[in-house]
């Protein structure tokens, strides 16, 4: 018997929002429709998909692998409602981004809402390993990423490239300097992102080329908090040169023996490349 399409719809919302009460009220119906539905999901197929935890719900492993498939359902349903709602013209919709930084999105975003006023955007913030996540579970329409992305599931477009520099404070030995060779950054306190930045990622990896040893003090896992320890004459930050903000306390300094560049992709799942709302911002963000 092929499973109904609203019981796997409750059982997406209360994945989703983690229980069955913020699920009734997310689908507009009562939470007993809502429990009775999953239920009834459960006991037809002779599986468990959600343990109960007081008033919180977690997920077996039966209902995790169900999750995904319904996350690409939904995300489907929704795409086709909203081509049928607009007829082509995109008056309608969500588009949801996920993003290394705010710099280059919010100029995408603006130049895209300049077109198609009445779509509603939203934006999530991570490095470079969480927002490609973001977008293989469905989570971001859209991602604007600091590195090549190789996988088949992944259509990516470049968008721009970068340098990557070093900044200190005013207190700092180099801050009269305008560059600095890479090996003397050797046993240098410095001020990292969190695993996963694509801008340490291209920094470590041209100190490992050159045999340059490194020795992080910090990993702070925002770009605001890089700035305030080196701000604090903590040590030395690394970033991309377009995310450096002027400061009266800080300055950057070119690395002038080795070329570290990070290139940004604008990239959407290959499945969804057809998607009124992606293929209209893609082409709008690449003219």
């Amino acid at each position: 018997m092929p499973i109904v399409f609203a019981h796997l719809r409750s059982f997406h919302a209360v994945a989703k929002h983690k229980g069955f009460t913020a699920a009734a009220d997310a689908l507009h119906i009562s939470q007993p429709t809502v429990t009775t539905q999953v239920k009834e999901l459960e006991e037809r197929y002779g599986v468990e998909l959600l343990v109960r935890r007081g008033r919180r719900v977690e997920l077996t492993d039966t209902g995790a692998a169900l999750y995904d498939i319904s996350r690409r359902i939904m995300g489907l349903h929704d795409e086709a409602e909203e081509l049928l709602q607009s007829s082509g013209k995109l008056t309608t919709g969500q588009l949801r981004l996920a993003a290394v930084g705010p710099f280059h999105a919010t100029e995408m975003i603006a130049r895209f809402l300049a077109r198609f006023p009445k779509i509603k955007v939203s934006m999530l913030l991570g490095n470079s390993d969480q927002t490609l996540q973001r977008l293989l579970t469905l989570e971001s329409d859209i991602a604007i990423i600091a590195h090549v992305v190789d996988d088949p599931r992944v259509h990516s477009v470049p968008f721009s490239t970068h340098e990557v520099v070093a900044f200190v404070s005013s207190d700092h030995p180099w801050n009269r300097r305008l560059n600095v060779g890479i090996a003397e950054f050797a046993d240098q306190p410095l001020i990292w992102r969190e695993k996963g930045s694509t801008t340490r990622r291209a920094f470590e990896a041209a100190a490992a080329e050159k045999a340059v040893p490194l020795s992080p003090l910090l990993e702070i896992g925002s770009r605001e908090g890089v700035w305030k320890a080196v701000e604090q004459g903590l040590g030395i930050g690394i970033v991309a040169d377009f995310e450096f903000v002027a400061h009266p306390r800080l300055r950057t300094l070119r690395i002038s023996d080795a070329d570290i560049r990070t290139e940004y992709h604008v990239a959407c799942l290959n499945e969804r490349r057809t998607s009124p709302k992606i293929a209209a911002f893609m082409a709008t963000v690449l003219q």
